[in-house]
């Protein structure tokens, strides 16, 4: 990847505000799992040695959820491409959505079940979805 691009100063403050864990979408999909009788890990890595931490890990089912930002994952529904240097964050985002791919894949092939959840999501229904999970109901889609 290129070098990073200055930025501005309100951007630059805006950035450095993004949360990486305890999102709104997160806590309220913590919040009914939890409810449920689910417990997890936060913000952890499912696997030994790997610098990718899930947003939440249930271990002994082997399941790993990530709750994804439109933004930063490429949605396709909510997606967005900044203008200003449009060429280093076209780069930045494609990389993510690899790294994205990769981490299923490495984890799939390591026994484990990943579920992605976009921040846009009924929480209610993503809910449902990790639970199923976590219960043994889903099958896996790798």
């Amino acid at each position: 990847m290129a070098e990073r691009p200055r930025t501005d100063a309100a951007t630059s403050a805006r950035l450095s505000q993004q949360r990486r864990r305890d999102t709104k979408p997160e806590l309220a999909l913590r919040r009914l799992l939890h409810a449920a009788g689910l417990r997890y890990r936060v913000d952890r890595a499912p696997l030994p040695g790997m610098r990718r931490r899930a947003d939440l890990v249930f271990t002994r089912a082997r399941v790993a959820v990530y709750v994804d930002g439109c933004f930063w994952h490429s949605c396709p529904v909510h997606a967005t491409r900044p203008r200003n240097n449009a060429q280093w964050w076209a780069d930045k985002l494609a990389a993510n959505v690899a790294r994205d791919r990769d981490t299923d894949r490495r984890l799939a092939e390591a026994g484990w079940t990943v579920v992605r959840i976009w921040e846009h999501e009924d929480p209610a229904t993503a809910a449902a979805e990790v639970t199923a999970a976590v219960r043994g109901d889903r099958v896996p889609e790798n």
